[in-house]
């Protein structure tokens, strides 16, 4: 997937996007999917890994049944909103960029639009319903007090809820990613690094508030030179 197709506008089209003839769109998408998936396990645990932890010991201390399991099932509930997450992602990514290989309009269009991007992702950083989310992964005691359930159905249950609030909180974020480049190296660990830190650091909702901030300025100077 390294490598990409200059376009018009001054962008480069990344080859995750692109269906090669001897793959199909449908194989593009499982590569992008199983990639996608190592890079959210890779990002996302760190700052997951106290609540499968706080899961565990809660489940053992009640002497549940497959209380050694139930962190695997709240991982795996988790995990499955995120690669849900990235499904939507291709779509949108693949859509955008087999439009724009029909239409030089279209084309012409993706850097300005990139730009409008970064600046919806910062402002969403600044809002409460960000700080909200952000919350909720920042108090997992809190959370498993009112979410606990007994069983691998209620520990499947409650990993598919705190994904879908995890995915509310950072899909800025992961927007941000995907616009300077989704599976760029530098990219991710930055990415990840901040996400770890709003969750775990005591300043983490400030974080957020300067990296959205940070993002807007970025998007506004970015369409300016357009």
């Amino acid at each position: 997937m390294d490598g990409g197709m200059p376009m018009a506008g001054g962008w480069t089209m990344p080859m995750m996007w692109m269906a090669m003839p001897s793959k199909g769109a449908w194989n593009t998408a499982w590569m992008f999917l199983l990639m996608w998936e190592a890079m959210m396990v890779a990002m996302m645990l760190p700052s997951t890994w106290p609540i499968l932890v706080l899961y565990r010991r809660v489940a053992v201390f009640h002497r549940h049944a497959h209380a050694s399991l139930s962190p695997w099932v709240v991982a795996a509930g988790y995990f499955g909103v995120w690669l849900a997450f990235g499904a939507v992602a291709f779509g949108a990514g693949f859509s955008i960029s087999a439009s724009a290989m029909h239409s030089v309009s279209i084309s012409r269009l993706v850097p300005p639009a990139a730009g409008l991007a970064l600046v919806m992702a910062g402002v969403y950083q600044l809002t409460p319903l960000k700080q909200a989310c952000l919350k909720h992964c920042r108090e997992p005691v809190l959370y498993l007090s009112h979410e606990w359930r007994p069983g691998l159905a209620g520990a499947f249950r409650l990993g598919m809820h705190h994904g879908a609030f995890c995915a509310a909180c950072c899909w800025a974020l992961m927007l941000i990613q995907m616009i300077l480049g989704v599976m760029n190296l530098l990219v991710m660990i930055v990415i990840a690094a901040i996400i770890g830190a709003e969750k775990l650091w005591k300043r983490g909702p400030s974080l957020s508030r300067a990296v959205g901030v940070c993002t807007i300025v970025a998007g506004v100077a970015f369409i300016a030179k357009l």
